[in-house]
């Protein structure tokens, strides 16, 4: 017979949900992960059947991390510091707090330990950008299997053309861009595109090239002037404030 596959336990633990894989490696290397009643060492292979069982310590851990939604403005980046430019993260301060934040978290210096980005937001893009301690969220958000949905506000140009746009642009065009393009020699993903107003397209995507909404547009003669992200999931920018952040509520879910 042969032999059944295995898997290394950190990955198994991130496909079942239960923590990203960094934090597997941290929870083992404490000794807070048993596989089958024994205490797991790290590296370990398991099979799809291993019954593992978390120490409490880790799910109290867990609870403590922050996930954080920030209206990000233009002029910073999304990750490392870059060309002069600030990291978004940077915002993620007292003074910043959005005073209409309904959640009850109070803001602390260790909020900001391991605090990354979960997807990108151009330099010159606003709205909004997800910054989590969670690798669950993470993982959802930017994982390889993932397919969260992402909306955004474009206004553009067409050539000379700057006001009704909609007018002036091709149906043809507006078909190519919900279906038909490609960006480093790869199809691109279905796209909702649709008219918000002569002016501005409303894009929903499901994968997140670098600058895709931008390089798209300029494969059909569009020049994006404003981009703003509005809504990841079934989270929504509402009416934060640019420059400023709330934390995402315990019953909130992407």
């Amino acid at each position: 017979m042969p032999e059944p596959s295995t898997t290394r336990l950190n990955k198994r633990m991130a496909e079942l949900g239960m923590c990203s894989r960094r934090e597997a490696d941290d929870w083992i290397a404490r000794g807070w992960v048993r596989v089958d009643g024994q205490v797991a060492p790290m590296g370990l292979q398991v099979a799809a059947d291993a019954r593992i069982d978390v120490d409490p310590k880790a799910r109290g851990q867990q609870q403590e991390q922050v996930t954080i939604l920030l209206n990000k403005p233009i002029g910073y980046v999304s990750g490392q510091a870059e060309d002069g430019y600030q990291p978004a993260v940077v915002l993620v301060e007292e003074r910043n707090h959005w005073r209409g934040d309904a959640s009850k978290t109070r803001f602390a210096p260790q909020q900001l330990r391991g605090l990354a980005p979960a997807g990108r937001l151009d330099i010159d893009s606003i709205g909004l950008l997800v910054l989590t301690q969670d690798g669950r969220i993470a993982r959802q958000l930017i994982g390889e299997d993932s397919g969260m949905e992402k909306e955004y506000l474009v206004r553009v140009t067409y050539g000379d053309v700057a006001a009704d746009v909609q007018s002036a642009f091709p149906r043809a065009q507006l078909m190519r861009l919900r279906h038909g393009l490609s960006l480093d020699n790869q199809p691109l993903k279905p796209a909702q595109v649709d008219w918000q107003n002569p002016e501005q397209l409303r894009f929903v995507l499901t994968e997140g090239k670098k600058r895709q909404i931008r390089r798209m547009c300029e494969q059909v003669g569009l020049k994006v002037v404003g981009l703003k992200r509005i809504r990841i999931g079934r989270v929504l920018l509402g009416n934060l404030p640019v420059g400023q952040w709330r934390y995402l509520a315990p019953q909130e879910r992407f």
